[in-house]
């Protein structure tokens, strides 16, 4: 692949194997990711459109992909209701939001 922007979506690994397809666009509203897929970055990530990121597992990443989804479907939408989140992932997800920039 030329460059991670040409295609639609992209693949976010977690550390114990677990790949999620988000669109594109979805999966830059991490700072962290877009930087990753930046075709100037030279990073491997920007042109194979595959994240892996190894601190993260498959639990707490398939949260941040539904955070992902979920935010940029309200990016443009008033008084939107908080997301639910499981309470025993709060702390994991905390730490990966700050890692992911989001």
């Amino acid at each position: 692949m030329d460059s991670s922007k040409d295609s639609t979506f992209v693949s976010l690994v977690s550390c114990d194997g677990f790949e999620y397809i988000l669109p594109y666009e979805t999966a830059c509203v991490s700072g962290t990711i877009r930087r990753m897929l930046d075709p100037t970055s030279n990073f491997a990530e920007s042109r194979s459109g595959r994240c892996v990121l190894e601190e993260i597992d498959g639990v707490v990443l398939e949260q941040v992909c539904k955070y992902l989804v979920y935010n940029y479907r309200a990016k443009n939408m008033t008084n939107v209701p908080d997301m639910d989140v499981p309470a025993e992932l709060c702390l994991e997800l905390v730490m990966a939001a700050d890692y992911l920039d989001v």
